[in-house]
């Protein structure tokens, strides 16, 4: 067999190695995070994309050619997440408000695979019980949040070690906002993470997992205050804003994302909390194109 050859039967093991086969097995045990509900079916427990996932962090630049339903990963014009900057300063407009952010909010507490997460409870179909965000003339409501380990978004070249993406959606319960809040280890408590119940571990199966269905524990009526995020981040008073998508595959745009310009720190025991229950969830920064970044 020439040499050539054998280098070639050589990358395509590896490649089969590395490839999703595994990991798309775990993923299917995996909970919706509450990620933008109607758009991300993938992640929906009554679609077939659910049960049978076909798409992982480890190879991104492959998402659009997987399925006909991910071909804007790779087609789009407002594609995320994207790389910001402070020399081209933050947004004048778009400048959000938040309405019952401040009063504790209860719901369920998980693990969406890649990181904890959380979903806010509230009556079937009915959002606009929810804390909110307005800005401009629309208004969206919290559905969840959930971790990114690293952060998505990067500054002036530099990403954090994670990245909080707080999820909203209109009143009908279509996903029309993100706002990211970067996470790094400081000197003192995060008093947002200091208020958390023991965070649930990614392991597919053991500790962790409901013996019942091999899914990630769920810990319901779990109670925080979303306010103390606000304040982490000086109530998001400066922040990058730009036309985006999802950041994982169906990768659908049309959403208005916020990343807050200020970074939330926490203690080093937090932080290395946080990435002992979290994995590799980052996708490639994409390149601006029709994001109209800060724009009116």
């Amino acid at each position: 067999m020439g040499l050539s050859l054998l280098l070639l039967v050589a990358s395509l093991a590896v490649r089969s190695v590395l490839s999703c086969a595994d990991h798309s097995k775990r993923q299917s045990d995996l909970p919706s995070p509450g990620h933008l509900s109607r758009k991300r079916q993938a992640f929906s427990n009554n679609n077939p994309v659910y049960n049978s996932p076909d798409w992982d962090y480890s190879v991104p630049n492959d998402w659009g050619s997987i399925r006909p339903a991910y071909a804007v990963c790779q087609t789009g014009t407002q594609q995320s997440p994207i790389p910001l900057s402070l020399a081209s300063g933050t947004s004048q407009f778009h400048q959000p408000n938040f309405q019952n952010y401040d009063r504790n909010v209860t719901g369920s507490w998980t693990n969406w695979g890649y990181g904890p997460a959380f979903n806010l409870e509230h009556p079937p179909g009915v959002y606009t019980s929810l804390p909110s965000m307005r800005w401009d003339n629309q208004t969206a409501y919290l559905e969840g949040w959930h971790i990114h380990a690293p952060a998505e978004h990067s500054v002036d070249g530099d990403k954090t070690k994670a990245e909080m993406h707080l999820v909203h959606v209109d009143a009908q319960g279509n996903e029309v906002a993100v706002l990211g809040i970067r996470l790094d280890p400081g000197t003192s408590s995060l008093p947002f993470f200091a208020q958390l119940p023991a965070l649930v571990p990614f392991v597919t199966a053991g500790p962790g997992r409901n013996p019942n269905n091999n899914r990630p524990e769920v810990v319901p009526n779990v109670s925080m205050n979303m306010g103390l995020a606000l304040d982490a981040v000086d109530r998001v008073s400066e922040f990058w804003t730009y036309k985006g998508s999802l950041t994982s595959p169906p990768c659908v745009e049309g959403l208005r994302w916020f990343v807050a310009r200020e970074v939330a720190l926490m203690s080093v025991n937090q932080m290395r909390t946080l990435l002992g229950a979290s994995r590799y969830s980052a996708r490639m920064e994409q390149e601006v194109w029709l994001h109209d970044v800060n724009g009116a």
